[in-house]
Parts: structure tokens; C-alpha cells; sequence
């Protein structure tokens, strides 16, 4: 069994937010394979279902995104999962925009869902699944930029990548971690110059 959790605050207002990319890809990966993610369980609305023949649960935590570790916990601690069968999905302001990065493991850096898991489930060895979300402005607050929405330019290369992250997650499940890595880690979809 796998747990995907996709990173995310509750809300109508942060719904179309850079922060939300986690819930999003969830809500493409609940559509595509028909597991409702309706259910009110660890914090969180979660589903379970199959995903190539393999049992998932995916979990949009309701903690808001610093504690998004409590929600993990509650699941990971029900279900006796090993983290490498923890898949995180979230937002990335570091890589290039238009990218999505697959890691096997790793530290938390600067995102504060992803310290909050590390810290409540004490380990950094689950993947990752980390969607470009931009590069913040330097005369903007880091909490504001993330909280803010796209452009309808990012919007359209936005989606490219949560189908990436979402086609990610599944081949984990389906495959493995290393070859998701080497397929996923190169593409890069690009704004179009203008005419």
C-alpha cells in the first residue's frame, strides 16, 4: 500500500494558490483513477483506491501546511507504512519554473509542510514529488508569494506539470522510484516567446 499525500491548505481562498499544487495534482490523480477523496479521517479528506492494480490512499491534510506532519502521522501510524511508501507532494519555489522534481529522499529546506512531516514522522527518507511554482520576487514576502495566485501564462505550463506529478506518483506505485526519477527529472515545459 501506498499513502499520497498532496500538501495544500483547506479553503476556498488558497485553492488556486502556489502552495495548493500538492492538492491539485491529488484531485487530478482522485479523478483519473476514480478514488473519491471525500472521506474525513487523520486531519484530513482521504480516499483509498487502486492505482495500477496497487492499494493507495490519498490524503489532502486539512492541518494547514505547517502541520501537515500531524495528518501524515495519523495515516502512516494506522496503515504501518515504511516511508518509502509515503509520496509528498508539494511545491518547490527553487527549480525552474515549467519542472517538476522526483526525489527518493531528503531534507525539508525551506518548506515548511515538508519540515512538518519530517519532524512528526522522524525521517527524511519518503519521496517527494516537488512542483515549480516560480521564483519569488525579491521585493516579495516569502508567506505572500506562496499564498498568491498564478498568471494565466503560468496557469497554462502550471498544468502541464501537475499532470507530470500526477503521471509521477503512478509510475512509483506502478514502477519504481529511480526510473520515475530519470523520466520526470529532465522535462521542462516552456513559456511560449511571444509573437
Amino acid at each position: 500500500m501506498y499513502l499520497i499525500v498532496g500538501l495544500g491548505n483547506p479553503g476556498g481562498k488558497y485553492e488556486k494558490t502556489r502552495h495548493n499544487v500538492g492538492f491539485q495534482t491529488i484531485d487530478l490523480l482522485s479523478d483519473e483513477y476514480s478514488i473519491s477523496v471525500d472521506r474525513s479521517k487523520f486531519k484530513s479528506l482521504m480516499g483509498k483506491g487502486r492505482i495500477e492494480g496497487e492499494e493507495v490512499v490519498l490524503l489532502k491534510p486539512l492541518t494547514y501546511m505547517n502541520l501537515s506532519g500531524e495528518a501524515v502521522r495519523e495515516a502512516v501510524n494506522f496503515y504501518k507504512l515504511p516511508p518509502e511508501n509515503i509520496i509528498v507532494i508539494c511545491d518547490d519555489i527553487d527549480i525552474p519554473f515549467g519542472t517538476i522534481r522526483v526525489k527518493q529522499k531528503g531534507s525539508a529546506g525551506t518548506h515548511n509542510g515538508l519540515k512538518s512531516i519530517v519532524k512528526e514522522i522522524k525521517t527524511e527518507q519518503f519521496p517527494r514529488i516537488k512542483i515549480a511554482v516560480g521564483q519569488k520576487p525579491v521585493y516579495m514576502d516569502l508567506a505572500a508569494f506562496v499564498l498568491s495566485n498564478f498568471s494565466k501564462e503560468e496557469e497554462r505550463i502550471l498544468r502541464m506539470e501537475i499532470k507530470d506529478a500526477k503521471d509521477a506518483a503512478a509510475m512509483i506505485v506502478r514502477e519504481n522510484i529511480q526510473d520515475t526519477m530519470s523520466r520526470f527529472n529532465g522535462i521542462k515545459h516552456e513559456i511560449d516567446p511571444p509573437r
